[in-house]
């Protein structure tokens, strides 16, 4: 977020770097992120404090020249070369470096030594045919301190040499944000058969045709459902047509049955000889059932009584009781 609005927002970006901080205050890049933002927003004494953090935490001097330019900010531009001068040059980077002679130079001009703040900017960095990130920079310092300097002509040649330089990084820039255009839309065509014209509407498409089988499936199945009931009515009116002639016809066409339909009254006639029939067959079988029902009730009766004699003379002969021709005589 801090990347996404430091040009636009500064003030939105630093809010989001303090946040960083205060969530990863040991984590180097988050020091640094927030000092660069407080230097951004003109908070140097907070941009300073966190770039001395950053540098004890991570061990590198990358921002000295933030550094210079924040004791600078602070009115202690003694301070500023003091700072500038712990450093040792050769452990920078070439950007680094240029922008800390931009820095000391300007720290020179604080104190009003023209011609040393000339002197810091006099390094190998500074050649006019030669377009590097920090040209226009460093060509426009140059001008500016040769124009305090009172040497006119040279520092209009050296503003000419910084707008230059920053025109060619410009064009160099442009140049390889182009993007490259293939046109292949027609060649995917042929193999895949995608179209982009038909492509958006393939969703509809899609679900037309679903919806179309769905009606069709549903108006298939009504039909099937109808065909079946109507084989069912006509199945039940094919079983019930005789019961419900037979329920309208009115007891006096009975009767009258075997003059006008003879062959309904044949078919009674043999109805009742059936039946005659299995009441003659079931009488004799009623009668067997039932003298075998009075046998079996005739031997249990002996039984009991044949039961009960040997228990009479068991105990005659035990002489609890008298047996049963004793018991005769004194019942007479």
């Amino acid at each position: 977020m801090v990347a996404f609005l430091i040009d636009d927002d500064p003030e939105l970006a630093h809010q989001h770097a303090v946040s960083a901080s205060r969530r990863a205050g040991r984590i180097p890049v988050a020091r640094e992120t927030l000092a660069i933002t407080a230097y951004r927003t003109g908070d140097f004494a907070l941009a300073l404090r966190e770039l001395r953090t950053y540098r004890r935490l991570s061990g590198l001097d990358g921002h000295v020249a933030l550094m210079v330019d924040c004791e600078r900010g602070l009115g202690r531009p003694e301070k500023a070369i003091e700072t500038g001068l712990e450093v040792d040059s050769k452990t920078l980077d070439t950007d680094q470096r240029v922008h800390l002679a931009i820095a000391m130079s300007g720290a020179r001009l604080d104190l009003g030594q023209t011609q040393q703040a000339l002197f810091e900017l006099e390094i190998p960095e500074l050649n006019p045919n030669k377009a590097f990130s920090w040209s226009p920079a460093l060509f426009s310092a140059y001008a500016a301190v040769l124009e305090d300097l009172g040497r006119e002509s040279e520092a209009a040649k050296w503003n000419q040499h910084a707008d230059r330089a920053f025109a060619a990084l410009a064009e160099h820039a442009g140049g390889q944000d182009e993007l490259e255009v293939f046109e292949i839309e027609e060649e995917y065509e042929q193999e895949s058969g995608y179209s982009p014209d038909t492509a958006e509407h393939s969703d509809d498409i899609a679900d037309t045709e679903s919806e179309a089988d769905e009606a069709d499936e549903a108006d298939e199945a009504d039909e099937a459902d109808e065909a079946d009931e109507a084989d069912t009515a006509q199945a039940l009116e094919t079983e019930l047509a005789p019961a419900e002639e037979v329920e309208e016809a009115p007891a006096a066409d009975l009767e009258s049955a075997p003059e006008d339909v003879p062959g309904e009254a044949a078919s009674v006639s043999e109805l009742a000889a059936a039946e005659s029939e299995n009441v003659a067959a079931a009488e004799p079988e009623a009668v067997e059932a039932e003298a075998a029902t009075e046998a079996e009730l005739a031997a249990a009766t002996t039984a009991e009584i044949s039961i009960e004699d040997e228990v009479d003379e068991l105990l005659a002969e035990a002489g609890i009781t008298d047996g049963p021709a004793e018991a005769e005589e004194k019942s007479e």
